[in-house]
């Protein structure tokens, strides 16, 4: 390896990642809990975009605000693994389409 080349290889490599950082914002997922009681939207940067509580939930947690509590948890946490999936599963994808002509294992 040209040792010559090395700093536009970082280079490169950090664009590359700069591109599969924006893509993520464009990767869109969403948990439920409670037959769809609680909604919770996610990017694939596993930020938290939106939470909709049905009314219905609401009122019911008027009582038992612990229940709308663990609601909340149950779709987040669903939210997040598929965010977390997504994400891995785009990583997976850039680097097989990047790399594969290289024949390396695992791409």
């Amino acid at each position: 390896m040209d040792i010559s080349k090395l700093g536009e290889m970082m280079q490169q490599a950090k664009s590359v990642k700069e591109q599969m950082d924006a893509q993520l914002l464009d990767i869109l997922v969403e948990g439920s809990s409670g037959g769809g009681a609680v909604t919770v939207r996610m990017n694939g940067r596993k930020e938290l975009l939106k939470i909709t509580i049905a009314p219905s939930a609401a009122s019911a947690a008027a009582g038992d605000i612990t229940m709308l509590e663990d609601l909340i948890l149950a779709a987040s946490n669903e939210a997040f693994r598929k965010a977390s999936d997504a994400a891995d599963a785009h990583a997976r994808s850039t680097a097989s389409s990047m790399l594969g002509g290289l024949n390396l294992p695992g791409f």
